[in-house]
């Protein structure tokens, strides 16, 4: 046998060992229980797909399946938590669009966004809703611009810093020039509690959780961001259509594990939970509030991740912020 026919041998044989190695890891996941690691506050978006997804895993994997809410700096707390972690699938992180953001607004990340996790499963995807509070003398969006520019400014609530719901906020203002002030929140429910109170007066949040508080009065909805008209919010038009051409944002949550996850296990991930987002009740529940479950593999998702990265770097060019 040839010096180059035993290299090709040796190769096969390490390759068709791993193979095996990984296999037999994924045959006895879980061997704990699992940590889902949410980066917000409970009670917002994040939280309900991440305690969907958690009642599934425990259904399925017959272990825990713990949902664990490390809150702070715009999502990059629990994402370094979960990078740090070993690669065997038994800590997951599941966060917005904020993930995709963080590497064009922060000057210094704790860990390489594309490098250090693999894209697992895009968990669903809903519009922005700007929404007032009652008593704020706007009934549209140009309506809300003059009255920002008459009274100083406008206050708008957002589930942090970075996220789409904050940056929804700066590229508005960056497109129209009128004064709305970011106000920060750790979550969407803290949020959309002082536009409740009438703290501050306006909160750019998900369609998921506005729909119910838009439904019952307590607060209206002046455009969603998106850039066709929400099925859950019909009457209410799209803030591009309102005077602002090209406007669009959108959130979406997605669920990652720390690169070097077998594929094995990566892939049983997925496929749990597309099944756990598009269970009947619960898809209903999220089509009433303007939320489509995800529905892609590990390698469409993986592409689409890469984009929205691209995406949002121009995003924050063109409203000009500058990374911290």
């Amino acid at each position: 046998m040839t010096p180059i026919s035993n290299f090709v041998r040796a190769a096969s044989l390490g390759l068709a060992l791993a193979a095996g190695v990984s296999a037999a890891v994924a045959s006895s996941y879980p061997e704990r229980a699992v940590t889902l690691v949410v980066p917000f506050a409970a009670g917002g978006m994040t939280d309900v797909l991440a305690r969907q997804l958690s009642r599934r895993m425990q259904d399925e994997l017959r272990q825990p399946a713990v949902v664990d809410n490390r809150v702070g700096a715009g999502g990059i707390i629990g994402a370094e938590r979960v990078a740090k972690s070993r690669p065997d699938g038994h800590t997951l992180l599941i966060t917005t669009t904020a993930h995709v953001v963080n590497p064009a607004i922060t000057k210094q990340l704790p860990y390489d966004t594309e490098k250090d996790f693999v894209p697992v499963a895009m968990l669903a995807r809903t519009p922005n809703v700007l929404v007032v509070h009652p008593s704020v003398p706007a009934k549209n969006l140009q309506e809300l611009i003059a009255f920002a520019r008459k009274s100083g400014g406008v206050s708008y609530g957002s589930s942090g810093s970075g996220g789409t719901t904050h940056l929804s906020g700066e590229l508005l203002a960056a497109r129209t020039g009128a004064p709305f002030l970011h106000v920060p929140y750790k979550g969407t429910a803290l949020a959309v509690n002082d536009v409740l109170g009438g703290q501050i007066q306006a909160a750019f949040v998900d369609a998921l959780t506005a729909v119910k508080y838009v439904e019952s009065q307590k607060l209206r909805a002046i455009g969603v961001s998106t850039a066709q008209r929400n099925p859950s919010l019909p009457e209410v038009p799209t803030i591009a259509e309102q005077g602002v051409p090209g406007y669009e944002t959108e959130i979406w949550i997605g669920l990652y594990a720390p690169r070097g996850t077998p594929p094995e296990i990566v892939r049983q991930l997925n496929r749990i939970a597309v099944g756990a987002m598009n269970e009947p009740a619960f898809k209903g529940m999220l089509a009433r509030q303007g939320t489509a479950p995800g529905t892609m593999d590990t390698v469409a998702f993986e592409a689409y991740v890469k984009r929205e990265i691209a995406k949002w770097h121009a995003i924050v060019r063109d409203a000009r912020i500058e990374p911290q």
